[in-house]
């Protein structure tokens, strides 16, 4: 698994060691932390100190690679842009060539972000997309939909047996507090009683997916003889200004609300359409946003109002 000691890396690790995998866990630490990782002390898990930016050799069968390394928080790949196409390049070419020679099922961790700023809504797989190249978020939007362009070559000329997963936010415990995202930034800040930090009017919309019901959906898409890109997410849309009153809600926060500029090029609208998944999964999220909220502020030293 690359990307292994990240926020979904360390959640998939727990769950298929749960299953009674042997997980290789591999990260540079770049974006990622030891600490997410303390908890595993098991026999059938094994950390490699590795950038997927070079060749990666592996001296054991291997049944599945899970790709996951990236940039994915704005913070990351606005500060690094170069290492965010190489890791969306030379990591996902190197990540596919071990699953060719291992003869393993490939799963590429693609994001509703190689839809950019939707005209379609909520988004199909069948949709184009609608990406600024050269605008700020470029780096990491085409560095995913060039890795989804590089697994299917892989799968058409090579044969090997890939998935692609197109996911939308997602949360939970283990997530970095100051990585730029809304839900761990609200959270933050309302716990701090801190003003929540809303960028233009709050109006744009944003789906949330609990992360143990992606983790879920990850592992049925790797189980499936699935090669088309299948989005994973939860469809009950929010608009951020929703979302920041429902942190203040959940945490009995004393924070108010103030307004920033919005970012270049962020998206207005963002919900998946999860009929793929549904029909080919038999997937859909169990857990709603406020309850998802009150499983992750335990890890946060924080419990929730009413608990």
């Amino acid at each position: 698994m690359t990307g292994g000691a990240g926020f979904l890396g360390s959640h998939l690790s727990e769950y298929l060691l749960g299953k009674g995998y042997r997980v290789i866990c591999v990260d540079n630490l770049e974006t990622s932390s030891l600490e997410n990782l303390e908890h595993l002390r098991d026999d059938a898990f094994v950390f490699r100190s590795h950038d997927m930016v070079n060749h990666l050799e592996i001296d054991e069968p291997v049944d599945a690679v899970y790709h996951l390394a990236a940039l994915a928080s704005p913070i990351d790949y606005l500060r690094q842009p170069l290492l965010s196409l190489k890791t969306g390049s030379y990591g996902t070419h190197n990540a596919l060539g071990l699953a060719k020679l291992k003869r393993a099922r490939f799963l590429l961790a693609s994001t509703s972000e190689v839809y950019g700023d939707p005209e379609v809504h909520p988004q199909p797989e069948s949709y184009w997309g609608n990406v600024n190249p050269i605008g700020p978020r470029g780096v990491y939007d085409e560095a995913k939909r060039y890795a989804e362009a590089l697994t299917m070559a892989y799968h058409g000329q090579q044969g090997v047996d890939t998935a692609i997963v197109r996911i939308f936010n997602t949360y939970g415990p283990r997530m970095r507090s100051h990585d730029g995202r809304a839900i761990p930034t609200f959270v933050r800040q309302a716990i701090e009683n801190e003003p929540l930090t809303v960028f233009g009017d709050g109006s744009q919309t944003r789906s949330f997916c609990y992360v143990d019901d992606l983790i879920r959906g990850l592992q049925l898409l790797a189980d499936s003889g699935e090669h088309l890109p299948v989005n994973l997410g939860n469809p009950s849309e929010f608009s951020i200004l929703e979302l920041a009153q429902t942190v203040i809600k959940v945490t009995s926060s004393k924070s108010e609300i103030v307004y920033e500029a919005l970012p270049i090029d962020d998206p207005q609208v963002r919900q998946p359409d999860i009929t793929r998944a549904t029909q080919l999964l038999g997937w859909e999220p169990e857990i709603d946003l406020e309850e998802g909220l009150r499983r992750m502020l335990p890890s946060l030293g924080r419990e929730p109002l009413g608990v």
